[in-house]
């Protein structure tokens, strides 16, 4: 039985379901239309070895993501362990020793900080590339001052993360970015524009690509694997970036031409298709869990009742404990390891301790149901995910339960 509050947060969320579903049609047509046009077959299932010469299913699978993303070229590889690694990737492509990156958004997530600015460990700064950051105005993009600084200092590459990453603020939406975008051309920057687009794919019915970016980059265990790609993540944009990406990945003698997998690339295909449904749920799924713990007195972003441009979603508690409840409910309304008790604990690549709530069929898959939290103030965890809605509307009632608790 669902409880009321539950109840009454799904009837009172109606009209945004409807135009999530509308998104929703959208992006599962562009992606129909993408493995037609690639006229995408059993045969491109087939596993491959060795230096997998026979490309049939490696070479559609980039081409129908390229389609899907309205990009000129793709880069889709099980051999990208995460988000970090296809940004990473993109990152050393582009950028040569002497270039500077500019952070169009502020400082970049936790874990791309050892790859911009380690010491002595193969960083960016290691290899002679300079950085710079422009500060978020109001938890906004500074368009004029990212626009001027380009003008005068001319980066080799622009970053845009679309995601909050730890920090409590909304996602930026495709149109913002295309703004900042339009604003960086108008002042004449021929540089490659390059976006972080982990957790934002087939949220609009628009992708970075289609509003100007250069580049993007993802993990196949967020959106686009659609709860079904077993690891892997993507590079997609201008054909020459994308060509640098294959080169870096492989190596320049034979780029994107080698590259075998021997299992079937049947999840790939499979979960890019069902991606637009997933992610549907998912963002239904963050909005309704938006409702139910402002209804219990705590604050979260994007705001109740707003239809957020991520999967992502922010709640702030008052003290560690209430943090850690909230984040084992996750993990106790999960259909894996759902007995497990959580601790916060030194996570690869963060400068706090993080707790993480990730009890998934894909390990740390955050399309499906599951959350995460530094250590630190303020106490703010991010939800992401929830394959099913119904699943969320479980995870919704689990999660009232669990903070009345604590409360006493």
């Amino acid at each position: 039985m669902i409880g009321k509050i539950t109840q009454n947060a799904i009837k009172k969320l109606q009209k945004q379901f409807e135009i999530t579903a509308e998104t929703a049609v959208f992006n599962q047509k562009k992606v129909l239309d993408a493995f037609n046009g690639e006229r995408i077959a059993l045969r491109h299932f087939a596993p491959t070895t060795g230096y997998g010469y026979d490309k049939d299913g490696r070479e559609a699978l980039n081409n129908v993501y390229a389609r899907a993303f309205g990009a000129e070229r793709a880069l889709v590889s099980p051999s990208i362990a995460s988000g970090t690694h296809a940004i990473s990737l993109a990152l050393f492509a582009v950028l040569r020793p002497g270039d500077l990156l500019l952070s169009a958004t502020g400082q970049p997530y936790d874990t791309m900080t050892d790859v911009i600015n380690g010491q002595g460990i193969g960083s960016l700064k290691d290899f002679n590339v300079k950085f710079q950051s422009i500060p978020l105005k109001n938890g906004k993009i500074d368009v004029k001052a990212v626009a001027d600084y380009a003008a005068k200092n001319n980066p080799a590459m622009v970053y845009f993360q679309r995601s909050r990453g730890y920090e409590w603020r909304p996602s930026f939406t495709v149109d913002e970015l295309g703004e900042a975008f339009a604003a960086l051309r108008a002042v004449g920057y021929n540089g490659c524009i390059f976006v972080d687009n982990c957790y934002g794919e087939f949220v609009e019915c628009k992708e970075p690509t289609d509003v100007g970016a250069d580049l993007m980059a993802g993990s196949l265990i967020k959106n686009a694997g659609g709860g079904l790609a077993p690891t892997g993540g993507y590079v997609a944009g201008k054909e020459k970036y994308v060509i640098l990406a294959e080169n870096r990945l492989t190596a320049p003698s034979v780029g994107g031409e080698v590259g075998s997998y021997a299992f079937t690339y049947q999840y790939y295909f499979q979960g890019l298709f069902m991606a637009p449904h997933v992610v549907k749920q998912a963002v239904d799924g963050s909005m309704l869990i938006g409702e139910v713990v402002a209804s219990a007195g705590y604050e979260t972003l994007p705001a109740p009742g707003t239809i957020p441009a991520d999967i992502t979603r922010s709640v702030k508690f008052g003290n560690e404990e209430e943090l850690v409840a909230f984040i084992q409910s996750i993990q106790e309304i999960s259909p894996i390891d759902s007995f497990v008790t959580l601790e916060p604990w030194d996570m690869p690549g963060y400068t706090h301790k993080v707790i993480m709530a990730a009890g998934c069929f894909v390990q740390g898959s955050s399309i499906e149901l599951s959350a995460d939290a530094p250590i630190k103030e303020p106490f703010v965890a991010y939800v992401q995910g929830g394959l099913t809605f119904e699943h969320c509307i479980i995870a919704a009632d689990k999660i009232l339960e669990k903070l009345r608790k604590n409360e006493k």
